[in-house]
């Protein structure tokens, strides 16, 4: 890199040391600060009239850039005007993104950079991170090398076949590895200069993906089988020789690769796929929230999912460990699940079962008494009124799942029932947070996957917590570098999700909310890392040692965007 991030012996202040001067100074965002420059720093650093001679403050800056992103006339031309910020100067993106949090993640993340993934070729402006292709599978090492990052923190890898509800959109699945990175920094303060975002482009099967002339990805229908995994495994191979110490987080893959990703190099290297892991943690979080709220027992809930996604079984498996670590013997707590997909509710007599369906397929013997029209295609309605779930949660990515009857019957069976409406973007999820909370009648604990504005029912105001992944992978990657975890287990994600829950307050439920506003979410992130810190050591995954001071350790871990003075040192 260009640059050094040091401490003045003297003064104890950090500065930023580089070998750059003039213009090529100003073209690296993570050192340019624009017209923030002091006279001293321009007339040593060879930048005077490049220039305008005002000198600003990065007050100033924001008031500037706030301006220019509130007359952008659509949400996907503020995405395009932040990604050019972001090229441009770093510190003050983050420092925007830091200020205005409520208004810009939905910006850089869901849900506008669903749009911007399929987007991504027709408004390209630069790289960013690393697209390493098929074609150089014999190089990958060489590639690695030419980001110019000795010790990157931070991972995140996808390739691009199932970003967020809108299937593949090859190359352009870039937009899932910048913006989550934005996220880890954010929220949690991992430094923006050791985070790399990776496309492996494998081809892609969307035809108007391959008929498009603009197309920046391969022009091919995507390598499978024994081909792609040799890739993968070359990839990880990669990683490991030249950043052994790296947080390898997994990101929009194929539920069935992406499972198998998980499972073939969890214990190679400290990795995670936040699709399956961070869900599940995030939407733990917030059953626990509503048992707060209720007063419940995690024990006597009962989860019904419409949905069988990657992201449906990490819930599962992490819903299950919280029940048998709540009391129940891990068949019982099995056997408290239940799964409806576009066939119906899924049940032990149906061929070719998938493994996370058969786990939680329900005996032929107990859907016998229940009433309902057509045995062999049970409704999601007819199995919330036979199975009395208290939770109910779509990974469907299909609108209008959650009907009117559906609500309903959840607040017939409940009093205050858990509705969880979880696919994103906005458009694929199953019912909208006012349509739960009126069919309701105001009685549901209703968190989404997608932003949704408050909702005001019979003169209450209902504020609606968002499952976003943010609560939880940021602050998991801090608490894995801080104790320089080696192995990240479903146990951290356990602890992460209690962390998260414990951070709700009374405000917060006052207004029916399972979730800390965004504003906190720093101290949210800081209370998670803490918690997977402590669970790493207690899993044999860091040395004891690391929790020496531990939260005064992760505060001081947590890069926070401001202008520091640049000094040349060649």
């Amino acid at each position: 890199m260009n640059f050094r991030i040091k401490v003045d012996p003297e003064t104890s202040q950090k500065y930023i040391a580089t070998h750059l001067k003039g213009k090529a100074l100003l073209m690296d965002p993570f050192i340019n600060k624009g017209t923030a420059f002091s006279v001293e720093e321009r007339d040593r650093l060879n930048i005077e009239g490049l220039i305008p001679p005002v000198i600003c403050t990065i007050e100033d800056h924001l008031e500037r850039v706030y301006e220019n992103f509130q007359a952008k006339p659509s949400p996907i031309e503020k995405f395009i005007y932040l990604a050019s910020l972001q090229d441009r100067n770093e510190t003050l993106f983050f420092r925007l993104l830091h200020e205005r949090i409520d208004e810009m993640l939905p910006i850089v993340y869901t849900p506008v950079v669903g749009e911007a993934c399929q987007r991504y070729s027709h408004i390209y402006r630069r790289g960013r991170g690393l697209y390493i292709s098929y074609e150089q599978r014999d190089n990958i090492e060489k590639v690695l090398a030419n980001f110019q990052m000795s010790n990157p923190a931070v991972i995140v890898v996808t390739d691009g076949e199932r970003i967020l509800g809108l299937g593949d959109q090859g190359i352009g699945g870039m937009g899932i590895p910048i913006g989550k990175l934005c996220l880890y920094t954010t929220c949690a303060g991992i430094s923006p200069y050791s985070t790399l975002p990776i496309t492996l482009d494998v081809g892609t099967n969307n035809e108007e993906l391959l008929r498009d002339p603009l197309y920046v990805g391969l022009r091919q229908r995507r390598v499978q089988g024994e081909e792609y995994q040799e890739f993968i495994d070359r990839f990880v191979g990669a990683v490991k020789r030249m950043y052994p110490n790296v947080l390898l987080q997994w990101e929009d893959f194929l539920k069935a690769n992406a499972i198998k990703q998980l499972h073939r190099f969890r214990n190679q290297l400290a990795s995670f796929n936040d699709d399956i892991q961070g869900t599940a943690a995030v939407v733990l979080a917030s059953i626990y929230g509503g048992l707060r709220i209720t007063g419940q027992p995690i024990r006597d809930q009962r989860l019904l999912f419409a949905g069988a996604g990657a992201s449906g079984q990490g819930i599962a498996g992490l819903f299950v460990e919280s029940l048998v670590e709540g009391g129940l013997p891990l068949a019982e707590a099995q056997r408290r699940i239940w799964t409806v997909d576009s066939k119906g509710l899924v049940t032990q007599d149906r061929s070719g079962l998938e493994d996370f369906k058969a786990a939680y397929a329900r005996e032929v013997s107990e859907v016998a008494t229940w009433q309902c029209k057509d045995r062999s295609r049970i409704t999601l309605e007819e199995t919330i009124a036979n199975a009395k779930p208290t939770i109910l949660i779509g990974v469907s990515a299909t609108p209008g799942t959650f009907t009117e009857e559906a609500v309903r019957l959840m607040a017939k069976v409940n009093q205050r029932p858990l509705i969880l409406p979880l696919s994103n973007p906005t458009s694929k999820c199953e019912c909208t947070a006012e349509d739960a909370i009126r069919w309701s009648d105001g009685r549901g604990i209703v968190a989404t996957g997608s932003p949704f504005d408050p909702v005001h029912y019979k003169e209450r105001r209902y504020r609606i917590g968002q499952c976003n992944n943010a609560y939880i992978f940021p602050g998991v990657g801090l608490g894995v570098g801080v104790v320089g975890a080696t192995h990240v287990s479903d146990g951290m994600f356990l602890a992460a999700a209690k962390a998260l829950a414990e951070k709700v307050t009374a405000e917060d439920f006052a207004e029916s909310s399972v979730f800390p506003k965004l504003s906190r979410i720093r101290e949210c992130s800081h209370a998670v890392a803490c918690a997977v810190a402590r669970r790493a050591v207690d899993d044999g995954h860091a040395d004891a040692s690391a929790l020496i001071g531990l939260e005064e350790k992760v505060h001081r871990a947590m890069w926070f965007p401001e202008y520091l003075p640049v000094r040349y040192e060649p």
